[in-house]
């Protein structure tokens, strides 16, 4: 109770300070500005006349699909606008209910009322929050309303399309010269509208087609020089090759293909756009002109690939394996299948503009099916290929039938009056069929530029080395990427256009491209195609970025500073990792993965690291341990276990050592903290050498001693503090053992000092008469056996004489040096 009374006056202090302000006063305490309610209202008002609108559209349109199509992506911007009025709501719901939240619940029957300034605040809370959640409901409504349009739209394109391949024309046979006569009146009637408006462009519009065509012509001729600079020798075959690679024929094949054809769409693409720019045509003409200016395309482009694989000229260029005389007959076929293909269309186009009576329509589709089904037969029927003896024979079974159910189904369908079901099947036949021998062709060609070796050996590949001065290995790479290059441009380019000639428009693969870039989901998981690649890209300029810091890091700053090398290292190291690891997690949260939702992989991954990865983990930890401690660094002289050598490269995983004999030790991280590392340059590379030099036992060991000492104080890499010194370590069974202790300031270069030093001895000591005998050697280790008193005689003799025969050398080198050190002449005495 007590609680509940001081929270209430607390609220009631509050709410008494604020109504002296009474502008911020009420943007905190939640209300909203009275235009955002207002202003979502006329905009939901303003879309639902839009909805109505579009409504009493389709209904006109239910045969128009083109227009039907538009109406949809229009209904589709709505239903964004739609949502995005919803959502903006959503932020003033959030704060309403948080200040509902802190007002907390109405306090029961028998507990004291709240203020009335509390009450007033709650119920204008829950005024506003009701008149917005009224507007959001008028909002779902009108949006439920627009998908059920949008589904009722692809009904009705469904149903068109279902119309057009299953509606039955009655043809009468008997009214073919009616026919014929309609066709005489409307090809005057297309005279007529041509020379109309011939007669109005060359007196109001002359030098704007002249214009038009120049801009266009010059265009096309840009992108054909240019094609054959860059390509070369793939653009046309070489008559010169007699044996072609396989690589070449496919590649001339396919670009000698491509660029014509693409040459050819620019420059009636651009003619045609800029006609319709600067108002040249008439609605009747440019539908006419458009329909003309597609089958001239599709002619040409179905021509150029009949020529590029029969290669009727070229026989050694051919990619199929036909006669000569059949690959000219195929290649002629194939034109005359697109061409009268392309006159159905065109001529359909001019019925429909001109409004010429369904019996010519019929009649001309009639023929055209008929004549596209005999020439398939035809095709069917070549005899194409040559037997070993180099007699003619026909295809193979399986594709020459396919021939003929292709060319009897659209014979049959015409001749039963489902007219529209001939035109669909020829019309698929030859330009569907084109379009995916040319993807075909450009998938070889991709396959054929990505074997090895392959790509350098093109002249376009010589000649990128030549400019670049690339060797052969880089140069196989980028064919490896070139040929996944050509495979994306082989399904983007040639995908929509299959899809356009099965019906589909621009429109519907846009509506899919969106959908699809707006993700979908795989049970919890949510996918986006957009966010992936901007996840990519991300992650892609993030690397790019680190690597050009590390760099500018290393060589620009901790260079100049003069900072060791192995602090460069390790501080290079630790900068890539955290920026490979910064851009990660912005590459994913960019692509809108949600991390929490891995949760459970995470788990099963962290169970399978303490299991199956503890070596990898271990080595992972160490490697971070050994760049932040720093027991040793780039360019140490380190000792690890029977490896010896200078230590190169530190990552998180392994070290790079390379031993003195220049091979490169690849050493797990654990072993450095694991066990014991000697470093030689661990702080400084300040080292001590000892030589070890052995004397006879006659010689002047005073003499001895002051010549090693004169030696190590006169090498110049010696230092003379710590000074040098010369111990007399051992009498030794064969020689007195002395040893030389000498420090360094550079321990790198103890080899050398070491040979300068030994030699420097050697040299004195035969100059002072200083012998320096052996050591006795070493006894090689016996097995040890069960002693028995016999055996353990034979032992005790075998070391007593061996003991007597050093002895006996040692008194020889005593007398040899004797003898050296004996002055010539007569003796004294």
């Amino acid at each position: 109770m007590i609680s509940r009374a001081l929270r209430y006056s607390i609220l009631f202090v509050v709410l008494f300070a604020a109504s002296f302000v009474p502008q911020a006063g009420a943007q905190q305490l939640g209300r909203a500005p009275a235009g955002i309610v207002a202003d979502q209202q006329k905009v939901i008002e303003q879309l639902k006349a839009q909805v109505l609108t579009l409504e009493q559209d389709m209904t006109k349109s239910a045969e128009d699909d083109s227009r039907l199509l538009e109406i949809r992506l229009e209904l589709e911007q709505l239903s964004q606008q739609l949502l995005g009025s919803a959502v903006a709501f959503r932020p003033k719901l959030t704060e309403i209910n948080e200040r509902l939240t802190q007002l907390g619940p109405v306090p029961a029957e028998g507990q004291p009322a709240e203020p009335d300034i509390v009450s007033s605040e709650r119920e204008a809370l829950t005024a506003e929050k009701a008149e917005i959640n009224a507007v959001i409901g008028v909002a779902e409504n009108l949006s439920i309303q627009v998908n059920g349009m949008i589904d009722r739209i692809g009904e009705m394109r469904r149903d068109l399309f279902q119309n057009l391949l299953t509606k039955r024309y009655d043809i009468d046979y008997a009214l073919f010269f009616e026919v014929l006569s309609d066709f005489q009146g409307e090809m005057g009637d297309l005279y007529g509208s041509v020379a109309s408006w011939w007669r109005f462009v060359w007196s109001f519009k002359l030098s704007s087609v002249l214009g038009v065509t120049f801009f266009g012509v010059l265009a096309a001729a840009v992108l054909l020089v240019g094609g054959r600079r860059l390509f070369g020798k793939v653009f046309e075959p070489d008559p010169m090759v007699e044996e072609p690679s396989y690589l070449s024929r496919i590649s001339v094949a396919f670009w000698s293909t491509l660029l014509p054809t693409a040459t050819l769409s620019v420059f009636l693409g651009i003619t045609y756009f800029l006609f319709r720019y600067f108002e040249i045509l008439r609605d009747d003409i440019g539908i006419m002109m458009g329909a003309l200016f597609y089958v001239i395309l599709m002619v040409f482009f179905v021509h150029r690939l009949g020529r590029a694989i029969m290669a009727p000229n070229m026989p050694n260029w051919r990619l199929v394996p036909v006669r000569t005389g059949a690959a000219r007959s195929l290649m002629w076929l194939v034109t005359a299948t697109a061409l009268f293909s392309g006159i159905d269309y065109f001529l359909s186009t001019v019925y429909q503009v001109l409004g010429a009576p369904l019996t010519l329509t019929v009649g001309e589709a009639l023929g055209a099916t008929v004549i596209i089904g005999v020439l398939l037969i035809m095709i069917g029927l070549v005899k194409a290929l040559s037997t070993t003896e180099g007699t003619a024979k026909p295809w193979p079974w399986y594709f020459r039938y396919s021939l003929y159910m292709m060319g009897g189904a659209t014979l049959a369908a015409a001749l039963l009056g489902y007219i529209g079901l001939a035109r669909f099947l020829s019309q698929q036949i030859v330009v569907t069929g084109a379009i995916l021998g040319t993807m075909y062709i450009g998938h070889l060609s991709a396959r054929a530029m990505s074997e090895e070796g392959a790509f350098a050996h093109t002249s376009f590949g010589d000649r990128l080395g030549k400019w670049f001065s690339t060797d052969e290995t880089t140069l196989d790479q980028l064919g490896l990427v070139i040929s996944i290059v050509i495979n994306v441009l082989v399904i983007v380019i040639g995908l929509p256009l299959i899809l356009l000639q099965w019906g589909f428009q621009w429109g519907d693969m846009w509506v899919w491209l969106v959908r699809a870039a707006g993700g979908f989901r795989v049970g919890s998981f949510s996918f986006s195609p957009s966010g992936i690649l901007t996840g990519i890209i991300i992650f892609t300029l993030g690397y790019f970025i680190t690597r050009w810091f590390q760099n500018w890091l290393d060589g620009s700053v901790m260079a100049r500073g003069k900072v060791d090398a192995g602090v460069r290292n390790s501080i290079s190291l630790v900068v890539g990792y955290a920026g490979m690891a910064l851009a990660g997690i912005i590459a994913v949260s960019a692509a809108g993965i949600d991390l929490s939702s891995l949760a459970l992989v995470a788990g099963a991954l962290s169970l399978g690291i303490g299991f199956g990865l503890q070596n990898i983990v271990s080595n992972f930890v160490s490697g971070l341990i050994l760049l932040a401690e720093r027991p040793f660094k780039v360019g140490d002289w380190v000792t690890a276990g029977a490896v010896s050598g200078t230590v190169k490269k530190i990552s998180v995983r392994a070290t790079e050592i390379e031993t003195f004999q220049r091979q490169t030790m690849i050493l797990p991280n654990s072993e450095f903290i694991n066990s014991a590392v000697g470093n030689w340059t661990h702080r400084n590379k300040l080292g001590r050498i000892d030589i070890k030099v052995n004397v006879a036992y006659d010689s002047d060991i005073n003499r001895a001693f002051q010549i090693l000492k004169e030696i190590s104080q006169a090498h110049p890499l010696v230092l003379k503090n710590p000074e040098p010194f010369i111990a007399f370590t051992n009498f030794g069974p064969a020689a007195l053992e002395f040893e030389m202790r000498v420090t360094l300031a550079d321990i790198l270069t103890s080899g050398t000092v070491q040979n300068d030093l030994r030699f420097a001895i050697f040299n004195e000591f035969e100059k002072a008469g200083i012998a320096i005998p052996s050591t006795a050697r070493a006894q090689t280790p016996v097995p040890e056996q069960p002693l028995d008193k016999a055996s353990e005689d034979e032992r005790i003799e075998a070391e007593y004489e061996a003991l007597l025969a050093r002895q006996q050398e040692a008194k020889a080198a005593t007398a040899a040096s004797k003898r050296r050190r004996k002055p010539k002449g007569p003796d004294p005495a």
